[in-house]
């Protein structure tokens, strides 16, 4: 499951499926497939400038198109995740999960976030951690030195 979280799209599809969600926005006529598929694309991508402008089109079509709800779920859960957005991203996993409580893949993406939380929140404790050890350590050296310049 953590694939899903890390695999990116191939450029070629994101362009193919960009150009046909342009050429249908010119014509001021996107489908729901149109959009879902490019903003699926967009969800994958590697940069985040991308994935938002996904989550922005998925989040439209949650609002307006009842059919396909499940999918746009679970692909705004997806980009949510990548984005480290785990609060907004674990929102979508229950309300996908509140439609259909027995999927295996949205529990298997729902215990994927929260150990990607739980982890990224040790790296950052260590991360305090080694930091308070350092000034512990300057602090503790300053005052040896002081201790010396003073005998």
């Amino acid at each position: 499951m953590a694939d899903v979280l890390t695999e990116t799209v191939q450029p070629e599809d994101l362009k193919r499926f960009e150009k046909i969600y342009h050429e249908q926005l010119y014509r001021n006529d996107v489908t729901p497939k149109a959009q879902f598929e490019y903003g699926w694309c967009l969800v994958r991508s590697k940069y985040s400038a991308d994935i938002k402008k996904g989550i922005i089109l998925l989040e439209e079509l949650y609002r307006t198109h009842e059919e396909g709800q499940r999918d746009y779920l679970y692909y705004l859960a997806i980009g949510n995740a990548r984005l480290k957005e785990y609060s907004k991203a674990l929102s979508y996993v229950r309300s996908f999960l509140s439609i259909e409580p027995g999927n295996q893949q949205v529990i298997n993406l729902h215990q994927t976030i929260k150990k990607k939380m739980e982890k990224e929140g040790l790296v950052g404790m260590a991360m305090a951690g080694g930091v308070v050890l350092a000034v512990g350590a300057i602090v503790g050296f300053g005052m040896a030195i002081a201790s010396k310049v003073k005998s």
